[in-house]
């Protein structure tokens, strides 16, 4: 007899049907797997045979073949234990499964029989949700999280004795209901903390409020890192869909909770300067998500910029500009979201005090060219604001604390710059001036004649290319959404300008 049961995979952050076809047939007693399983799949044997004995069922004395289709398909994880448990003991007669199936089951088994959560649940589960099914069966810390996706009956499963008595119509287990988020948001750094900075108070409010990536230049104690940790205290707050996108990110990672099952806030990641390729981008075992998609939706913040590898820094180039992450390997390739806001920071040398009026540098010309060399032209020229933040004077430092402006204030011009761009690309454009692409730039940012001589006379002098006139324009489109000004003028323009990298990196 063969029984099918429905399950569901994940091919990077995209989930997609599974069927588990069981079949007993007569001859020496036998337990195989196929369907491309990877090692965890098929030490499934083991757990479910245990599992079933150890809920109080026979384990079937026979030839027994579980085929995971489609077959051609790389299988991986534990997810695929309870669907073959449930194929086992359907096709055993122990259970009885509805003829036509509208229900997926998933979860790793314990050999006591208990469930136990598994990664990767939520873009299954929507998975799910797109392919018609009205039921989905996990494990019952993964509830909260598979309810996230809307039109299913999420049932959550303690035991395997307590999903037999639900099929079986003994008793019944009751459809989760729909996590809600609760309680008060978390604490986040404010920038009434901040003291003095207003260049940089400035620049990063601009950036928040059209999605610019952000370089920090400045001597050491300057706080760059200070006012990095608090771009998102002056965000917009996640949509659903942003939040979703992002929860299933961290999903696959294995990263939410039973608490926790959706992302809330905007990412904020922060990785050492000492992270490799595959830990910024992605791949290594299972081709698993990296930092930069990890900052989806969110903030990609590298510290003492310089000090990554260079061939490290090279791999944001790609998803600057698209907004996701192709990694390819032998393996396979997948592709993950990575929109991120860029904010870097860095000393102008190795000592950190290049340029400070002190004199305070030991650093030779060569030294300094050595250092800023690290960071290559391209990279740089995709960054859209560029910023330098200098040593703090000592009146600046000695004032009360807590006196700067506060991030609510800072947020509600941020928000409301995002709702004219909002208006501006309607729902099915970019979501930020950042994002503006050939059409929009030649749309939206026009300018008079009198701006079109100031960035011509600067594409010349500042040596711009084709891609940072573009950005020049997307900076000064924001600057006038902070203004709430219909077009782009003079002030706007002179402002956008003057966030291009300095003479020292233009090098």
């Amino acid at each position: 007899m063969v029984c099918k049961v429905l399950s569901l995979g994940l091919h990077g952050v995209s989930g997609y049907l599974v069927e588990a076809e069981c079949a007993l047939s007569s001859g020496l007693p036998a337990f195989d797997v196929v369907g491309l399983p990877d090692a965890a799949v098929k030490e499934a044997r083991e757990r479910v045979r245990a599992a079933i004995r150890a809920s109080g069922f026979d384990f079937p004395v026979s030839r027994i073949t579980v085929n995971l289709a489609p077959a051609d398909r790389k299988k991986a994880g534990t997810v695929y234990d309870l669907p073959i448990l449930v194929g086992i003991l359907a096709a055993s007669g122990q259970i009885k499964l509805r003829e036509t199936q509208d229900a997926a089951f998933l979860g790793e088994l314990s050999l006591s029989g208990n469930l136990r959560p598994v990664s990767g649940v939520l873009p299954m589960a929507l998975a799910a949700q797109r392919a018609g099914l009205r039921q989905l069966f996990v494990p019952a810390d993964n509830a909260p999280e598979a309810t996230l996706a809307d039109g299913l009956e999420v049932y959550p499963v303690e035991t395997v004795a307590d999903l037999a008595a639900h099929l079986r119509g003994e008793r019944a287990i009751r459809p989760a209901p729909v996590w809600q988020p609760g309680g008060p948001g978390r604490p986040m750094p404010d920038f009434r903390d901040v003291k003095g900075q207003e260049e940089a108070r400035r620049a990063l409010e601009v950036a928040a409020a059209g999605g610019h990536h952000v370089l920090l230049s400045g001597s050491p104690g300057s706080g760059k890192s200070m006012m990095a940790k608090r771009l998102p205290s002056i965000l917009p707050s996640l949509t659903r869909a942003e939040a979703l996108e992002c929860t299933e990110i961290y999903s696959v990672l294995g990263l939410t909770s039973r608490e926790r099952p959706m992302v809330l806030h905007r990412p904020f990641r922060a990785p050492h300067h000492t992270v490799s390729q595959v830990g910024l981008s992605g791949g290594g075992t299972g081709l698993r998500p990296g930092e930069i998609s990890m900052a989806h939706n969110g903030v990609l913040f590298l510290d003492e910029l310089p000090e990554f590898d260079p061939s490290v820094l090279e791999v944001l180039r790609q998803p600057l500009e698209d907004g996701q992450t192709q990694i390819t390997r032998v393996s396979g390739s997948v592709t993950y979201p990575s929109r991120f806001m860029l904010v870097c920071a860095m000393n102008p040398c190795r000592c950190g005090w290049y340029g400070h009026p002190s004199g305070r540098c030991t650093c030779t010309q060569q030294a300094v060219a050595r250092y800023l060399g690290r960071l290559s032209g391209p990279l740089l020229d995709r960054i859209d604001i560029c910023v330098e933040v200098p040593a703090l004077e000592y009146e600046e430092l000695a004032a009360p604390g807590g006196s700067g402006e506060p991030s609510a204030a800072i947020r509600e011009r941020v928000n409301a710059a995002r709702a004219v761009q909002a208006g501006r690309f309607g729902p099915d454009g970019p979501t930020c001036n950042a994002q503006m692409g050939p059409e929009q730039l030649q749309r939206h940012c026009r300018l008079d004649e009198d701006c079109q001589q100031l960035i011509q006379d600067a594409y010349e002098r500042l040596g711009l290319t084709a891609r940072s006139y573009d950005r020049v324009l997307r900076v000064a489109r924001t600057i006038a959404d902070l203004d709430g000004a219909e077009k782009i003028g003079l002030g706007h323009l002179a402002e956008a300008l003057q966030y291009r990298p300095p003479a020292y990196l233009r090098r």
